[in-house]
């Protein structure tokens, strides 16, 4: 084969690597911003240059060939190399430019984050922020993420976490509710409540907390609840709460409007529950050498911007 066809393999080759790396044509297509069609296209241009098959296709699932396989492995560092290299000269030009893919959970995105973006992009022409909502953890360099935000307590050792702002569980119901139920005392209390709860296992769920005050100690109790309702997304627990269906369990940050405005109010104050969610929110990315300035410059909003915690709501 002549060196003009080969140069005209770089294209479908990077193409391959996406491929490989998304896992269907459907989502390299969105990566690379083509057609599904034109993707398919250039990969068949490049099993004829090879011939040699190097996808293999079923109704409901892709695998690459040993063929297949090897050009991507073979061919992926000069690529990540090309790109990281492009990052860099792009950067140069001064001002945060390009697309960040972002994952972060629902509440927190729409809670939080929304607004911070907004004033991002407004402030920052020339990015576009592609934001995914989900509850559920990403694998972020194989889906294509470029930064995740993330409550954990444990920000995984392979890639780069920038801890952004401390938050903490709180539990709280309505005023209604309290006055028809009673309020608790202590957190034995519980058990005679209707506790709204995050699941966390087949197992019955039990809450820890422990004194605020070091001067009542610092013993931890926990607690057996029971409730009619579990939900595995904090903005289900609220809106089940603001209803005065009971007593929920869940992140500041989800409580933090309702209680402002006196729709919601805190439960047992003087103690802290623990262990129930992360206390730390991270930004947390792959690991590359360059980061490009428009990651950095939106962590650094975020980091500005994000202030989970009840700040000052109205007394009870």
């Amino acid at each position: 084969m002549d060196e003009q066809k080969i140069n005209a393999l770089w294209t479908p080759l990077h193409w391959l690597s996406v491929l490989a790396q998304q896992g269907s044509y459907t989502a390299a297509a969105a990566r690379l911003g083509v057609s599904k069609a034109a993707m398919s296209q250039r990969i068949a241009e490049l099993e004829r240059a090879a011939k040699v098959t190097l996808v293999q296709r079923t109704t409901r699932s892709l695998r690459l060939t040993e063929a297949g396989q090897k050009l991507v492995d073979d061919t992926r560092a000069s690529f990540e190399q090309i790109e990281q290299s492009f990052a860099q000269v792009r950067d140069l030009a001064g001002q945060p430019r390009g697309l960040i893919r972002v994952t972060s959970p629902v509440a927190l995105a729409r809670q939080q984050l929304m607004p911070l973006l907004a004033e991002f992009l407004k402030n920052h022409p020339d990015v576009r922020v592609e934001l995914d909502l989900s509850d559920r953890l990403r694998t972020l360099a194989t889906e294509g993420f470029d930064l995740a935000i993330r409550h954990t307590a444990n920000p995984p050792d392979t890639h780069v976490a920038w801890p952004l702002c401390t938050t903490e569980s709180v539990l709280v119901a309505t005023k209604a509710y309290l006055r028809r139920q009673g309020e608790p005392q202590t957190p034995l209390d519980l058990q005679a409540h209707n506790c709204l709860h995050y699941p966390r296992s087949q197992d019955t769920p039990a809450w820890t907390l422990e004194p605020r005050d070091p001067a009542q100690g610092s013993e931890r109790v926990t607690v057996p609840v029971s409730g009619n309702l579990a939900a595995n997304n904090s903005e289900a627990l609220r809106e089940a709460a603001l209803t005065g269906a009971g007593i929920a369990l869940m992140p500041d940050f989800s409580a933090q409007a309702a209680v402002r405005k006196g729709q919601l109010v805190a439960v047992l104050s003087g103690w802290k529950p623990v262990g129930a969610f992360a206390e730390t929110i991270y930004a947390i990315r792959p690991y590359t050498p360059h980061v490009p300035r428009a990651v950095t410059a939106l962590v650094e909003v975020l980091r500005q911007g994000l202030k989970p915690g009840f700040g000052g709501g109205p007394e009870r």
